[in-house]
């Protein structure tokens, strides 16, 4: 059979255009395939940017947001509030009024409160039974002048009863200043170191500063004063030392609480414990070996 040439290149256009639409057709790329990895690179950098984002904001909130530990945080603008401290662990009371050089009054709860103070004894000045005794004024007067318009702190001292029999509140004093009353007026020789029934808490340290006051002279152990005896109203002049140490035996006790001595005419002493009982042949032996002892008021 002829093929015309005409033919021929109609049946030529055919197969090409239906090679082009062929080709074009599978050239086609898949839906969405193109563009996948794209997106799935602009979706991997969105979500580092968030990340990152998420970095920064959460750094950004510490550095300016730091957690506050209290509560209640202060505001940056607000004026600190001040500590108050409190620079005394004491109560202090003030001193109402001075008895004598042992006995004093102060306002305490509300009402008057009168101290027996502990440990000491100074000669008397306000006893009725009894006249001003030597350097009774100076301590009195002493006392006035440390204490008077003071506050002072109180001790008590398990080793005592709490009250005397007058109901007087037994205790150490000390001042603001930390001045301890009771020890001073011993150690200044204003009082004897004084045990009543039992020892108390500075018992040992009260008798040194008894025995610093009298090897020193100070105050009622003075020679120009009492030398060391205060039971009489003045002071003892050289002559009635010296009568006193011709005249018959002298009596005390060696007992650690004992205040007195007795002349031999004086009954006082048949009453003391024979396991303490010491006799001297003068009141100057006697009172070398017991500086302390003074006249027993049964003798005067």
């Amino acid at each position: 059979m002829h093929i015309s040439r005409k033919n021929l290149f109609i049946a030529l256009g055919i197969v090409l255009f239906i090679f082009i639409l062929s080709v074009g057709s599978n050239s086609t790329p898949p839906p969405n395939t193109s563009i996948k990895p794209s997106q799935e690179k602009q979706e991997n950098i969105v979500a580092k940017a968030d990340s990152n984002t998420t970095e920064l904001t959460t750094k950004e909130n510490t550095t300016q947001h730091p957690v506050q530990e209290n509560s209640n945080p202060v505001k940056q603008n607000s004026t600190p509030v001040p500590i108050t401290t409190t620079t005394s662990q004491y109560t202090y009371y003030s001193v109402v009024s001075v008895v004598d050089g042992d006995t004093i009054k102060i306002s305490m709860g509300g009402k008057q409160e009168t101290l027996r103070l502990i440990g000491i004894d100074t000669p008397e000045t306000v006893d009725p039974r009894k006249p001003v005794q030597c350097f009774g004024k100076e301590a009195s007067n002493k006392a006035k002048e440390l204490l008077s318009g003071k506050k002072v702190r109180i001790e008590k001292d398990s080793t005592q009863d709490e009250r005397d029999k007058y109901n007087r509140l037994l205790a150490y004093i000390y001042r603001e200043d930390g001045l301890f009353y009771n020890k001073y007026m011993v150690e200044q020789g204003y009082a004897h170191e004084y045990t009543y029934n039992t020892p108390y808490k500075y018992q040992a340290e009260f008798k040194v500063a008894e025995k610093s006051a009298r090897e020193n002279q100070r105050g009622l152990w003075s020679p120009n004063t009492c030398n060391g005896n205060t039971s009489s109203s003045t002071a003892p002049t050289q002559t009635n030392v010296t009568q006193n140490t011709t005249t018959g035996k002298y009596y005390t006790s060696s007992y650690y609480s004992s205040k007195y001595y007795f002349p031999e005419a004086c009954s006082g002493w048949q009453s003391l414990s024979k396991s303490y009982l010491k006799a001297f042949d003068t009141l100057e032996a006697l009172l070398v070996a017991y500086p302390s002892r003074t006249l027993s008021p049964q003798c005067q």
